[in-house]
């Protein structure tokens, strides 16, 4: 009775190990597609004075420091918090990942970026920017 227990026991750790190493790879992925791809911190993470990143503060928003050559009143102001996923649904999300549209279907503002990502890399993003803590660290 009591090893049919332990090999259930031991199956069900060794699903949950499977499953965390799989949400950690995704996790990891989004981290490369966000910093080394998109690079979307040079945006949404606020700088010092001098221009420097303020990491403490990284993906958590920030007014945008890019400005047109040529005046538009189309252009954001200030790109949107990313950490912890606060402002948006992952459906939300996706559609700003993988079609190239605003949360709620409408056209992004620049200097925004219009992506049409697979699925799974939109994903791999929205899990590393969940893993986020929000706030001001």
């Amino acid at each position: 009775m009591f090893a049919g227990w332990n090999a259930a026991q031991s199956a069900r750790a060794a699903q949950k190990a499977a499953a965390k190493n799989a949400q950690d790879s995704q996790i990891e992925r989004g981290r490369y597609l966000v910093e080394d791809v998109a690079m979307c911190f040079e945006c949404h993470t606020p700088r010092y004075s001098n221009g420097a990143l303020n990491t403490n503060a990284w993906l958590q928003g920030a007014p945008i420091w890019i400005v047109p050559v040529h005046p538009d009143s189309n252009w954001a102001q200030h790109a949107p918090a990313l950490a912890g996923f606060p402002s948006f649904t992952e459906e939300e999300g996706e559609r700003v990942l993988e079609k190239g549209e605003g949360p709620e279907g409408e056209v992004l503002r620049p200097p925004m970026h219009i992506y049409h990502m697979k699925p799974d890399d939109a994903k791999a993003i929205i899990a590393y920017l969940k893993s986020l803590p929000t706030g001001r660290r």
